[in-house]
């Protein structure tokens, strides 16, 4: 597996557990009262992974754009491709002040507002670093794969561990895949 393998498994990966997290907090965001204490350390420690990995994703953005807009080289119509799926709806903040509303719900309106987010983030968001993604790919050197990602050995302990922590603390009957 060369580098950019190795880069493009690890945001797989992230990707991957960001909505794994999202679908174990909405499972628990369903359920009432039950192990309250167990289910406030699995929602702030999943909410921390969510928060964590939704501003990485917004970070990458970033640096692609600013990546892009240094060059000079860039053909016109493959500058104009990435800003018009930089101005798509589905961007890590919208995602977060999503998370921001399901989090600050009141009980009636909460499994609405987890829904609310998770179809966000299934949809729009997915759909964003999809198209993202490919156009990354089409035109990254490996030297941008390492520039944009923002992955390295520091930043896969500290995403693993977050994970773990997640895993960890989640409550009776909710899980993560293996």
């Amino acid at each position: 597996m060369n580098e950019v393998e190795l880069i493009r498994a690890q945001l797989s990966l992230e990707r991957r557990h960001a909505s794994d997290v999202m679908r174990a907090l909405s499972a628990a965001a369903s359920r009432s009262g039950d192990g309250l204490a167990s289910a406030e350390a699995f929602r702030q420690t999943g909410v921390d992974y969510l928060v964590w990995a939704l501003s990485r994703f917004e970070e990458r953005e970033q640096t692609f754009r600013d990546l892009l807009r240094g060059r000079t080289n860039t053909d016109d119509s493959e500058r104009r491709a990435v800003e018009t799926a930089l101005a798509l709806s589905g961007t890590s903040r919208e995602a977060l002040a999503k998370l921001e509303t399901a989090l600050g719900a009141a009980s009636a309106e909460r499994v609405g507002r987890w829904t609310d987010f998770q179809q966000f983030f299934a949809g729009a968001w997915s759909a964003r670093r999809d198209a993202l993604d490919k156009l990354f790919a089409q035109q990254a050197t490996v030297s941008d794969w390492r520039t944009v990602s923002g992955i390295d050995a520091d930043s896969i302990f500290d995403e693993r561990g977050r994970y773990a922590r997640v895993r960890a603390a989640l409550p009776a009957g909710i899980e993560l895949p293996a």
